[in-house]
């Protein structure tokens, strides 16, 4: 699928926070070449004119003190130098005597910081943490870029409550955080769905924040459809003379389209273009998504057209985006013809643009001019991935064509081009449906073979073809191999299993299998408690399948049209036919049992 936003956005300040979080915080080097006077502007002047809310008088002075010495003690490298004091421990005309330097520690070179360095850049971040609060405990003031990466580190690892606790450290120790410290904490609680969290950093945050932070609030909100507290934030960034970007509008944009609509959103559009920020590509993107989801495709083509008047020239996604609407449409002459217009503007086509090509061809059966397509691809530049052939073996499979699929599967692993699960599952699917159920057993042992896992969909899948064959002792094998891979079963692997022994006459083995996944969790539904009826009924026990309705109503499963209909079959099978014809017409006058299905069950008694 296309991305609509991009990353290609930077941030214009001292370091791009995209960057900076998307790293990983790995470049740490990076970040040490940070103007170490950067603490002291962070902490020297109170930045009145940006609302910044500084921390209590005592806290700041102190912050305020040693940074400054900490920058008054920087060489030209960037290196802390020596850095001595008087007998007493204190200052005294300017001067600082020499027969105490060893009371005081090099603060960049000092062992425990660049301990602290090496445990967070091998991802030690609990050795890191404990030897952060020994630094702090000891009075030592610690790397504030080593404390933003083992902030990372913890929000990475969803601990959003151990970095909370690193910021409260930082802060308390006389360290200077900065707005990517910040940041990197907002963006971690934001991303673990504590927004509340992460405003109420915002709310504290003893530095000004810049758009990344504002950014990064309005994104999670934005996906969280909390539209209008992204609206109040947006307004309270205005209000601290923090201006908006490009990437702050497209946000809010996209969010205003899923909400509210394109109209309302074009109105945004206009506010972003009036306060001179001009959109982007991704912007208009995110519109012309809009404008197709709201089924305007033709003015999403007029939009297409007009974007080069906009300064603005239309990019592969926007084009992809027209076409794939226009293939769910069934407007394939016009796909056409926007591939064609996209290779005469000297737009290249995508992988993603074949393949939203190819799949509609093969939803509609045109496998021949699928196969062209896909054979066009490498003179465009396209290498066919698995999401390219997918859609051929399923529509071979479709039409019970197992030779051409397996020829296709073998073409694609020739061309470099590995099945993922998807494609194996299509093939297994197909078999077994087809009823050769052994070819589908030796396909699914191969797969580990092949680098391909199988999940859950895969078991189930020959589970169930298995089971359908009578061949329940072979399936049964396969759930205790699928156990012992990890996987849990469900109620579709549980289903299979007890209509297989149900079909087989092993009803009490398929009633064990059927309590034993209720203890597991696994809530039956109207399939399982049908097939155990069944079964019951062909064994000519229908007092124990009607038993069993009265178990299914108590356990809260509502009895369909085909559990009644299981139960009368089975009165009339044991030789009771006028009974069963007698509360056949008593549930069919009540609705229970419609008159068709009815009439079907009285001409099989």
């Amino acid at each position: 699928m296309d991305m609509i936003v991009h990353t290609n956005h930077a941030h214009e300040g001292i370091c791009s926070f995209q960057h900076f979080h998307r790293e990983g915080l790995r470049h740490s080097k990076f970040l040490e070449a940070r103007v170490k006077a950067k603490a002291v502007e962070n902490c020297s002047s109170v930045k009145t004119d940006m609302g910044c809310k500084h921390v209590g008088f005592q806290k700041w002075r102190r912050c305020r003190v040693l940074a400054v010495s900490k920058v008054e003690s920087t060489g030209v490298n960037g290196r802390l130098q020596n850095f001595e004091s008087s007998p007493q421990g204190h200052f005294g005309n300017g001067q600082v005597s020499s027969s105490s330097a060893s009371s005081f520690h090099n603060f960049e070179e000092s062992d425990s910081n660049n301990q602290l360095r090496k445990f967070v850049r091998n991802g030690e971040l609990e050795e890191g943490f404990k030897l952060l609060e020994g630094m702090v405990y000891h009075g030592e003031i610690p790397d504030i870029i080593a404390c933003t990466i083992l902030i990372c580190g913890f929000c990475k690892k969803g601990k959003t409550g151990k970095a909370t606790l690193v910021m409260e450290i930082i802060e308390d120790s006389g360290a200077v955080p900065d707005v990517i410290t910040y940041n990197v904490l907002i963006s971690g609680y934001c991303k673990a769905g504590e927004i509340d969290n992460a405003l109420q950093v915002l709310d504290r945050m003893s530095v000004a924040p810049d758009v990344v932070t504002y950014n990064t609030i309005l994104r999670s909100l934005c996906d969280s459809g909390k539209l209008k507290q992204a609206m109040e934030v947006l307004d309270r960034q205005l209000q601290r003379e923090c201006y908006p970007d490009v990437i702050t509008y497209t946000i809010l944009i996209e969010a205003t389209c899923k909400e509210s609509g394109v109209g309302q959103a074009m109105k945004l559009l206009d506010e972003m273009r009036s306060r001179g920020c001009k959109p982007d590509v991704v912007t208009y993107n995110v519109l012309v998504n809009g404008i197709c989801k709201e089924g305007r495709l033709d003015e999403a083509i007029k939009f297409l057209n007009n974007m080069p008047s906009y300064g603005c020239q239309p990019n592969v996604i926007t084009h992809n985006t027209i076409l794939r609407s226009m293939c769910s449409t069934g407007r394939w002459m016009d796909a056409e013809r926007l591939l064609a217009d996209m290779l005469s503007k000297g737009c290249s086509p995508s992988v993603v643009t074949f393949n939203i090509l190819i799949n509609f061809l093969c939803r509609k059966g045109l496998l021949g001019r699928a196969i062209d397509v896909l054979e066009k691809m490498p003179k465009h530049g396209c290498t066919p991935n698995s999401l390219s052939y997918n859609p051929l073996l399923h529509g071979f499979c479709k039409e019970k064509k197992m030779e051409r699929a397996i020829e296709y599967l073998e073409i694609m692993v020739s061309r470099g081009c590995y099945p993922d699960i998807v494609t194996y599952n299509t093939l297994l699917t197909a078999l077994c449906k087809d009823g050769k159920v052994d070819a589908a057993v030796e396909l699914l042992n191969q797969l580990s073979t092949k680098g391909c896992s199988p999940v859950l969909i895969t078991y189930n899948t020959v589970i169930d073809g298995l089971s359908k064959v009578g061949k329940t002792d072979q399936a049964i094998r396969l759930l205790d191999e699928m156990r012992a891979k990890g996987l849990k079963p469900d109620i579709i692997t549980y289903s299979s299993l007890v209509g297989g022994l149900s079909r087989e006459g092993k009803v009490d083995d398929a009633i064990k299998f059927f309590h034993d996944f209720e203890r597991m969790g696994v809530r039956p539904n109207a399939i399982t408690y049908n097939s155990i009826m069944l079964g019951l009924c062909k064994a000519r026990q229908t007092d124990r399948a009607i038993d069993f309705l009265a178990y299914m109503v108590m356990r809260g499963c509502k009895p369909t049209e085909s559990t009644y209909t299981i139960l009368i079959e089975g009165i009339a099978y044991e030789g009771l036919a006028n009974e069963a014809l007698e509360s056949l017409n008593e549930l069919c006058s009540r609705g229970v049992v419609r008159k068709g299905s009815a009439e079907q069950v009285a001409i099989k008694m």
